[in-house]
């Protein structure tokens, strides 16, 4: 199949890029390289790279020519970032995937598969998620996040583009980023962890969320790529459990062999509390199973990270 990945070059877009690769598919990958890692990708020696930003509908454009499906995962991620910049955010998030969908449907893509997030529930506080909840943003990101599934269905109904959009929830694995101020709370808390510092918790540490790694959210895209009568359809990716802040830094302790005392701070604006997923709807329309557990994904990607790490820095 021939498919292009937007944000190809970024945390969950490189593995979902490898993986397409290794099963034989023709992958082409926009990236702008503000966020993505050029390091991500230079061992994916089939893949077509496109140096572009989605905010060109012109770059955008000529990317997708020629392909079928396109998987879109470029986005300006972090509640707190958009917090900071909203403009952006939206700009990113809401007009460069309006100009993914208009790309694809005037080059006969077809299907789009985005890149959603479990933060469009925001404030509904109803466990665990289901697709059918009101949706309730506390945060611009959030709120780009939504407006970009509207277009994702609004294509779908009037100009029959296939879309389905899938609603990650707190994606980690390696090559998450941890140095950002933006970072994810796992690859900063992975490394507080192996350089031997405190990890800073911004509340009590026990509000809990869906920690899903990587491979599962891959598998999902490849699912979604092909998955009979579902255009149109919102689906949740996720483990269907939850994790506290405070169960994390325990599990961390116990895999890098030294205990952690995390640092707590007040609470941060447009942060949820609670999060967990209900994926049955994905289980019956896709087939999706979460393979990889929480303390088996965070094995993973605490190895990987020391792996990465300069030797100095590891604590002793």
């Amino acid at each position: 199949m021939r498919l292009l990945v937007t944000g190809g070059a970024g945390f969950i877009g490189s593995h979902l890029v490898e993986r397409l690769l290794n099963d034989g598919h023709e992958v082409r990958l926009l990236d702008s390289f503000v966020t993505g890692q050029r390091s991500n990708i230079d061992h994916f020696e089939a893949a077509e790279v496109v140096e572009g930003d989605i905010q060109s509908f012109e770059r955008v454009h000529n990317a997708c020519r020629g392909r079928e499906v396109v998987l879109h995962q470029a986005a300006l991620p972090s509640v707190p970032r958009s917090i900071a910049d909203p403009l952006m955010t939206n700009v990113v998030n809401v007009t460069g995937t309006l100009n993914v969908l208009l790309a694809a449907r005037d080059n006969g893509v077809r299907r789009v598969v985005y890149a959603s997030s479990s933060s469009v529930y925001g404030a509904n506080l109803a466990l665990p998620k289901v697709e059918t909840l009101q949706p309730r943003p506390i945060s611009p990101y959030s709120v780009s996040k939504l407006a970009a599934e509207g277009y994702c269905r609004a294509f779908s109904n009037v100009y029959g583009l296939e879309s389905v959009v899938l609603r990650y929830f707190n994606i980690f694995g390696p090559r998450q980023n941890p140095w950002s101020q933006y970072s994810a709370v796992v690859p900063r808390f992975v490394t507080a962890a192996l350089e031997g510092r405190a990890p800073v918790i911004f509340g009590d540490g026990e509000q809990s969320r869906d920690f899903t790694f990587v491979e599962n959210v891959v598998e999902a895209n490849v699912l979604a790529m092909s998955a009979p009568g579902v255009a149109g359809e919102v689906f949740n990716i996720a483990c269907g459990g939850r994790v506290t802040l405070n169960r994390m830094v325990r599990t961390l302790s116990e895999i890098v062999g030294s205990g952690m005392t995390p640092e707590y701070g007040p609470p941060r604006n447009g942060d949820v509390v609670h999060s967990m997923a209900d994926v049955g709807h994905a289980r019956r329309l896709l087939g999706y199973e979460p393979r990889v557990s929480f303390e088996e994904g965070l094995r993973r990607t605490v190895a990987a990270a020391a792996e990465r790490m300069p030797v100095g820095m590891l604590a002793r």
